[in-house]
């Protein structure tokens, strides 16, 4: 295990100095260029900030549930070496160019979404269909993850105490380093240490207990604040704040790789074709999404961080640094796998529980009990859900809004925006429906795992865009972007043709066939478009 985390981290470390200089490169990055937080300063949306808080709340956000979910998954019913393959390759060479070119681009569009980019290189019509493709994929988004916080919550008030904390100091952090301008080095180690205590004590205290509806509508509620508030009060500070958890979680799975002395168990390769999931092309590569690429991360880059960069330099630092740090978090949940039994009880346990598992005998090694360890891994597996939630909503407002093409600075038509955008998740987390064994479930989880698969395809979409600007650019070596955006494309039109034809082979026409069905055809016209596009000479 340690010989191969040496190695493993090693090449993610190079690909983030090299890869990422060659790109900057690519794109002709040069110290003159001044960023749109700088042009168009507003103190809500446009705010030039620190990078190492920037890298805090883009690393946050699209470092959700994906990159510890994903690499389980894939492990246990694939096997470890498929997903490590595709972590540390997917990482570099495709989740680094998907997110530093989204960034990039929004960066020299004056800090536009892509979706409002795509206006300029592709058709109209092409264009609003990508617009209202993206704007549900996040609906989707807000409500899996409200669902998946509040599920935590219910059964974890330790956990729920210590996130209402964060977001209490987050408001107090961000008006005194943003307003009273005190020195945010001093407010982040106070902050730190304000929340270990409030870690500690809330081991011992449980205070907020609630049933999951009622935390399902606060967690609306907070989501509405995040998007509607400016940028510093709650969003960014909240995020930035939460992020060293997240790094904690590092630091903690790295003591796990390097010195736990856990042999690998479960097996290398368990078979190409596995019951529960399908063959292992294409679904190894739509399974393990934002630990390797995910188009989630465009949607971060383009609708936040872009907005917040202070100096172009910074791009590479918290655009492949981001995406970096998102594969060794994928290396981290695939160990807690590599260290188990291949028994059949494997199975059946869920990802966040083979996560906590795993963190919890990481934690042992600086002296964290065993159930204090367990707990601490759904902490930060709720503190990776809950910084998306908050960021997907506020996205799903700027989306929205280019939908309606109204400005951004208008305080009714972002409230207005945001309670739209609200609306779909609450209607979904609020509808219950039956599973294929009669079970009954809230109407989104039956959608989700299809759904999942057009968050690549998103990522495909995105590298198109690029192309696109960057064929008109006459910008150098843009292979780099069409393979992996043909890769993408291929396996994700592909994965949504098989289960197309299970459901047909089924006879199951019910509602998430014709989902499914839809998503096919709407994937196959923005691919047939662009391609127009791509194929059109200069």
């Amino acid at each position: 295990m340690f010989v191969l985390s040496i190695v493993s981290l090693g090449i993610l470390y190079l690909g983030y100095k090299y890869y990422g200089s060659f790109l900057e490169k690519i794109y002709n990055v040069k110290e003159t260029e001044i960023t749109p937080s700088v042009q168009k300063n507003d103190g809500y949306d446009y705010v030039p900030t620190n990078k190492w808080i920037l890298l805090g709340h883009h690393f946050s956000s699209i470092a959700g549930a994906g990159p510890i979910v994903g690499p389980i998954i894939a492990a246990v019913y694939f096997g470890w070496v498929p997903a490590l393959i595709w972590i540390i390759v997917g990482s570099i060479f495709l989740g680094s160019v998907h997110d530093f070119s989204s960034l990039i681009i929004s960066i020299r569009h004056e800090g536009k979404s892509i979706a409002e980019i795509a206006n300029i290189y592709i058709n109209k019509k092409t264009y609003k269909v990508f617009l209202i493709f993206i704007w549900f994929a996040l609906m989707y988004v807000v409500a899996v993850f409200t669902d998946i916080t509040a599920s935590t919550f219910a059964s974890q008030p330790e956990v729920s105490e210590i996130s209402v904390l964060y977001i209490l100091i987050a408001v107090v952090f961000g008006y005194f380093s943003y307003k009273l301008n005190w020195n945010k080095a001093v407010m982040t180690v106070i902050s730190i240490v304000i929340i270990t205590a409030g870690i500690v004590l809330s081991f011992k205290y449980r205070f907020m207990i609630m049933d999951k509806q009622n935390w399902i509508n606060l967690l609306l509620i907070y989501a509405f604040l995040a998007s509607v508030l400016p940028v510093w009060i709650l969003l960014q500070p909240r995020d930035y704040l939460s992020s060293y958890l997240l790094y904690f979680s590092v630091l903690i799975g790295l003591l796990g790789l390097f010195f736990s002395n856990s042999s690998i168990s479960y097996p290398a390769y368990t078979g190409f074709y596995s019951d529960a999931i399908g063959p292992l092309f294409p679904f190894l590569f739509v399974t393990i999404a934002c630990g390797a690429i995910s188009g989630f991360h465009s949607l971060v880059a383009s609708g936040t961080t872009s907005k917040q960069i202070d100096y172009i330099k910074n791009a590479r630092f918290i655009g492949v640094g981001s995406m970096i740090l998102e594969g060794v978090v994928g290396l981290i949940a695939l160990s807690t796998v590599m260290i188990l039994t291949n028994d059949s009880s494997v199975y059946k346990l869920q990802p966040g529980e083979i996560y906590s598992m795993g963190i919890a005998k990481f934690s042992s090694l600086v002296g964290i009990g065993e159930s204090s360890g367990k707990i601490l891994g759904f902490l930060i597996i709720s503190g990776f859900v809950l910084t998306t939630l908050d960021t997907a909503t506020r996205i799903a407002r700027y989306i929205f809004q280019e939908i309606i093409e109204r400005q951004i600075n208008d305080w009714k038509t972002r409230i207005t925006a945001t309670i739209v955008s609200l609306l779909i998740p609450l209607i979904l987390l609020n509808i219950k429906t039956h599973d294929q064994s009669g079970n009954l479930i809230p109407c989104w989880k039956l959608i989700w795992p299809i759904f999942g698969i057009t968050n690549q395809l998103l990522a495909a979409l995105v590298l198109v865009i690029v192309y696109l600007w960057s064929k008109k650019e006459n910008i150098a070596k843009r292979f780099i972007i069409l393979i992996p955006a043909s890769f993408m494309i291929i396996t994700t039109v592909y994965a949504l043709t098989i289960k197309i034809f299970e459901f047909i082979k089924s006879s199951n026409y019910n509602f998430v066939f014709f989902i499914t069905a839809l998503l096919l055809f709407l994937a196959l016209f923005i691919v047939y478009e662009t391609s127009k596009s791509i194929l059109k000479k200069a």
